[in-house]
Order: C-alpha cells, then sequence, then structure tokens
C-alpha cells in the first residue's frame, strides 16, 4: 500500500518538537535560575563585605586609620583599580592639625586636598532646583580631565565615578572610583549604592577631623599655636620608649624669656603675648618638623629633639638664642623691643632610658631646668648644657 503525501508530520512528531521546545525551555529557566542565584548570592557578598567595610570605618579611632581603611579596604571589596580621595581644605587647618598630630601625608599618596569648592571636578553648573547638590559624575576617564582628581591613575583606567561627600548639604570632599573595565561606571548606571557609600564616609570624616580638632586643641597652646604642657609630657614617655627601642639620643630644651615681667609693665599684656607669639615663631623656624616646642606656661618654653645627642642639641640651642636675640620684636611702627632667652639643655644618651619612664622624663625635665636656672645666674642670654652620666 501507498502513502499520499498530505503535508501534515506524523502525530508521534509533533509530541518530539514540542518535548525538544519544552526541555530547551527548561534548561534556559535553569540558566536564568542559576545567573539569578549566582547574582544574588554575588550581591549578598558584596553586601556583607560592604557592611563589614561600614563597621570598620565608623569605629575608626584617628584620621589616618580611617583614610587608610579607606584606601586598603574599598579597592579590594569594590573590585576598582584606583580609589582617591579629595577633601576641601579652604584654609589648610585640617593639613595643619593633622601635622600637629604627626600625620604623615607620604603615606597618604591618593589623599587630595583642594581649597575651593571648584577644583573638586564636579559640574555644579547642573545643579537645579529639583538637585540643588551634585549627583555622581560617572563616564569615561579622560587623562586631562581627571588629571587632579587620579594623579596616579593605572595604567588602562577606563571608566570613573567622582562623588560628592556631603554633610548637611555641605560638599566637604569627593570620593573618586576608577575601573579599568569601560561598563563598571556609565552616565546610565544607578548611583544609589555609591551615593550610600559616600554618605557614610563622609559622616566619618567628618566626625574624625572633629574630634582630630579637639584633641588639637587640648593639646595646644591657645595664645602661641604651640604644643602645651600635657602634650610634651605625653610625648616625652612616647619618645623614651621608642629610643630605648631604636637606641638614639633625645635632648631636652627649658627657654625662658629673660625679664619678661619687664616686657609685660613696659608694654602690658597685649604686647607681652605678641612677644611670646614671635619668640615661639622665632623657635620653631630653628627647629625640624621632627621636634616638638611647646609652651610651659609664662614665658617659659621647652624643646624636644629628637635622635640628638648633647652637641647637636646645644647647637641648635645657639642658634634659637641668637635669633631671638638677633633683631628686635616690633609691636608697632614706632615701639620695638629688644628681647633675650636664656636656654638649658640636657641630654638622654644611648643606653640611658632604661627604667621607669615617668621617672627618666622627670629627671630630664628638671636637669634642664636646673641648667636654665645656671644660664639666669650667669647672665641671661646664654646657653648652659649638660651631659648625663
Amino acid at each position: 500500500m501507498t502513502h499520499t503525501a498530505t503535508g501534515k508530520l506524523p502525530p508521534d512528531t509533533d509530541h518530539a518538537d514540542a518535548a525538544h521546545d519544552l526541555a530547551a525551555e527548561n534548561r534556559a529557566l535553569r540558566a536564568r535560575m542559576a545567573y539569578l542565584l549566582e547574582q544574588a548570592e554575588r550581591n549578598h557578598s558584596i553586601m556583607t563585605r560592604h557592611q563589614a567595610f561600614d563597621l570598620e570605618i565608623v569605629g575608626a579611632g584617628n584620621f589616618p586609620e580611617l583614610v587608610g581603611t579607606i584606601f586598603r579596604v574599598l579597592p579590594v571589596i569594590s573590585e576598582l583599580d584606583s580609589v582617591t580621595l579629595t577633601l576641601i581644605d579652604e584654609d589648610a587647618d585640617i593639613r595643619t592639625v593633622m601635622l600637629k598630630l604627626d600625620v604623615v601625608f607620604e603615606d597618604f599618596p591618593d589623599l587630595i586636598f583642594v581649597e575651593t569648592l571648584d577644583e573638586l571636578g564636579l559640574d555644579l553648573a547642573r545643579r537645579t532646583a529639583y538637585a540643588p547638590t551634585p549627583k555622581p559624575l560617572l563616564g569615561m576617564y579622560d587623562r586631562l580631565r581627571h588629571a587632579s582628581t587620579f594623579p596616579h591613575a593605572p595604567a588602562g583606567l577606563q571608566s570613573v565615578a567622582v562623588v560628592p561627600l556631603l554633610r548637611n548639604k555641605r560638599i566637604i570632599g569627593s570620593l573618586n572610583l576608577g575601573s579599568c573595565d569601560p561598563t563598571r561606571f556609565t552616565p546610565s548606571l544607578g548611583t544609589d549604592f555609591i551615593e550610600h557609600m559616600a554618605s557614610i564616609i563622609a559622616i566619618c570624616l567628618e566626625n574624625v577631623i572633629s574630634n582630630e580638632m579637639l584633641k588639637y586643641i587640648g593639646l595646644t597652646d591657645s595664645l602661641t599655636g604651640v604644643y602645651n604642657r600635657r602634650y610634651i609630657d605625653r610625648r616625652l614617655l612616647e619618645e623614651i620608649a621608642r629610643a630605648r627601642r631604636q637606641q638614639y639620643p633625645i635632648s631636652f630644651m627649658y627657654i625662658d624669656i629673660d625679664h619678661f615681667k619687664r616686657v609685660n609693665d613696659t608694654v602690658g599684656h597685649g604686647g607681652g603675648d605678641e612677644v611670646l607669639r614671635e619668640v615661639a615663631a622665632r623657635i620653631k623656624n630653628e627647629l625640624r618638623t621632627s621636634d616638638a616646642l611647646a609652651r610651659f606656661g609664662g614665658e617659659e618654653f621647652v624643646v624636644l629633639l629628637i635622635d640628638a645627642n648633647l652637641e647637636s642639641a646645644a647647637f641648635v640651642a645657639e642658634r634659637i638664642r641668637a635669633s631671638v636675640a638677633g633683631s628686635m620684636i616690633t609691636l608697632s611702627p614706632e615701639l620695638q623691643l629688644s628681647v633675650t632667652v636664656s636656654i638649658g639643655v640636657a641630654c638622654l644618651e644611648v643606653g640611658m632610658a632604661e627604667g621607669d619612664p615617668e621617672a627618666i622624663a622627670r629627671n630630664l625635665i628638671e636637669r634642664a631646668d636646673g641648667l636654665l636656672y645656671d644660664a639666669k645666674e650667669n647672665g641671661r642670654n646664654r646657653v648652659i648644657s649638660y651631659r648625663a652620666e
């Protein structure tokens, strides 16, 4: 028997095709489900890492710890090739205070300070009545346009995000993120996540900077701007311990302005304050950044010199004496004063830092104070030094 072609497939063929389509659809659904699960797990992992990052920066106790955590952790958890931080520091207040608190800015090459809002690289012209604060700027990396934002840009940087740091609608800086993936930061990308991250960083920065400012105020003489006794007492203990470990000498100067009561009697306390400020400035000009100058009270100053033996300390002390005595202090166009200082210098030589640090510090200060007394008894305007037995 012969069959005539009718253009229809046998029923079993229809079933086979349907089963094949269903299997393909199931495979596609399974693949889609696996992809969604993978993305969910990845997003959960990212969220967990960022939550841990948030806790770490919230717990940062000082400025170097906070900034160091941002630069160390954020590139890893966010898979970024570059992270920089720009802060507005109009009058260099932040830098001044951090230097006073011994922050080493060379340790943070990706920390950038600018003096004006316009230097941030944010398109402030984009602000409108509906969006009064700037949104993050996302797009392709441009070597010239982003030179100040990414001063040490890695080779192959492709896309960047410049995210404003906002506190109470005030811009305090920007968090700058860079990637070698050209699709990582595009203008169409949602920015809720990076804005949230930047807001937490901004809060932490403001809190830490405020705390550091308060710490600075508590360790600084308000009249002269140099350290106070509280700071030098603490620093001396730290340096004695460090000198013990690293085997180097430290020296201590006790400085007193000669006949300061006569100055106050002549020009009043306002003029006396000006003299104190000028003497502090002249002393500071003769010191290294590693040395510490403090006002102990009244007309007395002290200097802590790190890794300095008695000979070099006495040399510096003589320079200080000559600087103060060498030129008149001008209080007004009509009024100039000649001022001198007496200085006692004591040294803690290598091997002399063993024992109770507080007792050693007290003894070092007392030696320098005694030598200052000798300098005054021997005519003032002189340096007398002492070598520990």
